[in-house]
């Protein structure tokens, strides 16, 4: 995964925090949940980035 990738992630993730603890603030539930499903996105494909390199380097590690 590039820079650029989790870069992207992170932003993403770091704007559903700020939107929901708006959410918080304002009492809005909207813009609560629409927060809290932007982290959960990131954290996913973030995840999903994670388990796609450890099958590479398990593929490495048998290939030596």
């Amino acid at each position: 995964m590039s820079f650029t990738d989790k870069a992207k992630m992170k932003a993403q993730e770091m704007s559903g925090m700020a939107k929901e603890r708006i959410g918080d603030v304002t009492d809005n539930e909207r813009l609560r949940a629409e927060g809290a499903s932007e982290q959960s996105a990131a954290r996913a494909r973030q995840a999903g980035q994670d388990v796609k390199q450890a099958g590479r380097d398990v593929k490495d590690a048998f290939e030596k």
